[in-house]
């Protein structure tokens, strides 16, 4: 071939192949823009990796569109992930309000270990059991890893605050379940802080100071929402802490947005004290002295129950006040009232012997003896004011316990003695079938009272009532 064919032959290729290069390039950058591509030719057909002034790393290098296109990528990935949450929840809505209209609900026999199912002890069975089967299925909590014991990650197990503790500590130590250590996937996010420790070690006696509570938790939030997204994105809407010390609406208050859009599960769930029942869960105070519940109550003997009411403990608050100030050393053959009980004198033998044990607040509005009541089966009375009662948005308390206003102390004993021994069986009736929702279990099992805690959380996150 002479010298033009060969010229001739180069003009023609020339175009074809810096075309065909283009058309590669275009199809890499079209496929995600996650690929370098450095440019193969210049007009006169040299290669830029020859070009004294361009060097091989910089031919390699992404270029901006390419940044561009993996940080688009990343946030579709979100919002999909996003938007997985959001149609659980949806779904979620949409069957639970079906069985609140409809009474659809599962089969029973599924659920409840109790062998009798009182309908009225639920606000709406069918909703109730619905919701529940759908947080076993759907939902998902994730645990904020930053922090250290005790503050955090730990908390009492043996004391009046046991349900702060045993529930920080069986949630860390669930291992898949309606735990999730994919945060993109959780539908809420728990703060594992404990304010009984706070208090414990951060606290200076006697001075009443909550200022040092509150600091932890202003910072504690601060380094959430300065590693993690997920905070901001809803300003702790969909985030929840637990407390059953009575500070934990105290401590709360370190941060407005905790305070006022999270979700706080909280023993002292009082209405004048800020407790919000749409967004904020009631949780049962148990004290659970050595870890365990009491011998007595843990198989019961029921003795006949020849005492019409019981109380004993000390002067704390107005309510109690008015209480001992009217019944206390009354009739002790009849309706034993003490200022704590004198030595050698059980205080469970007296709630088995009793139909009725009175469950007066305190400085706050929980008490112990509501659970210690209804292990056993000693009907709870109620003597409180502005206090929700745990698990209210399921439960009718009405079925399993009486409510007596401050101002009827006076004629206590009139309210009690009115009741008929039928009704009072069904009263207790009631108690054996919601008692398992009281109690904790080592694993959890379902329905008792961790489970019960995560299921108003639930509630709380979907945004529904039934």
């Amino acid at each position: 071939m002479d010298h033009c064919s060969c010229n001739a032959l180069k003009w023609i290729l020339t175009p074809i192949f810096l075309l065909l290069s283009v058309v590669v390039m275009m199809f890499l950058v079209h496929l995600g823009g996650d690929f370098s591509v450095p440019v193969l030719l210049n007009m006169n057909n040299t290669s830029l990796a020859n070009d004294p002034g361009i060097s091989l790393h910089q031919t390699h290098k992404p270029s901006q569109r390419s940044n561009s296109s993996l940080h688009n990528i990343k946030q579709r990935k979100r919002v999909k992930m996003k938007s997985r949450v959001q149609r659980e929840l949806e779904k979620a809505r949409m069957v639970i309000q079906e069985a609140s209209s409809n009474g659809i609900s599962v089969n029973e026999s599924m659920w409840l270990d109790a062998k009798e199912h009182r309908i009225d002890i639920y606000r709406n069975r069918a909703a109730f059991f619905r919701s529940y089967a759908e947080m076993e299925k759907q939902f998902r909590v994730y645990v904020y890893e930053e922090g250290e014991p005790p503050l955090v990650h730990h908390g009492p197990c043996k004391d009046i605050y046991t349900t702060e503790g045993r529930f920080i500590s069986e949630l860390e130590q669930m291992q898949g379940g309606l735990r999730t250590r994919d945060p993109r996937r959780a539908h809420v996010f728990f703060l594992p802080f404990s304010v009984t420790e706070m208090v414990r070690f951060l606290y200076q006696p006697e001075s009443y100071d909550h200022q040092p509570l509150q600091r932890f938790v202003a910072d504690y939030v601060r380094v959430i929402a300065s590693k993690h997204p997920f905070w901001n994105n809803t300003n702790g809407t969909d985030h929840f802490m637990l407390s059953c010390h009575d500070w934990g609406p105290h401590a709360s208050r370190g941060n407005s947005q905790l305070y006022e859009n999270s979700i706080r599960s909280l023993c002292n769930a009082n209405i004048s004290e800020g407790f919000h029942p749409y967004k904020d869960v009631s949780i049962p105070e148990i004290n659970l002295k050595d870890g365990e519940m009491p011998r007595q109550l843990l198989s019961p003997v029921f003795p006949s129950r020849t005492f019409l009411a019981f109380f004993a403990g000390g002067v704390h608050g107005p309510i109690r006040q008015q209480l001992l100030q009217h019944w206390e050393g009354r009739d002790l053959t009849h309706m034993p009232v003490y200022n704590y009980l004198s030595e050698g004198l059980d205080y469970y033998s007296f709630m088995l012997r009793s139909h009725f044990c009175l469950c007066p607040s305190g400085y706050e509005v929980a008490s112990p003896r509501i659970v210690e009541a209804i292990y056993s089966e000693c009907i709870p009375v109620i003597i409180s004011q502005g206090y929700v009662l745990p698990f209210s948005d399921v439960l009718r308390w009405e079925a399993f316990s009486i409510s007596v206003a401050v101002e009827d102390i006076p004629r206590l004993r009139e309210v009690l003695e009115g009741f008929t021994a039928e009704e009072l069986e069904k009263l207790r009736e009631g108690i054996r079938t919601i008692k398992q929702h009281f109690v904790f279990n080592n694993p959890p099992k379902k329905f008792d009272v961790f489970h019960m805690i995560l299921h108003s959380v639930w509630l709380r996150r979907l945004n529904v009532s039934i």
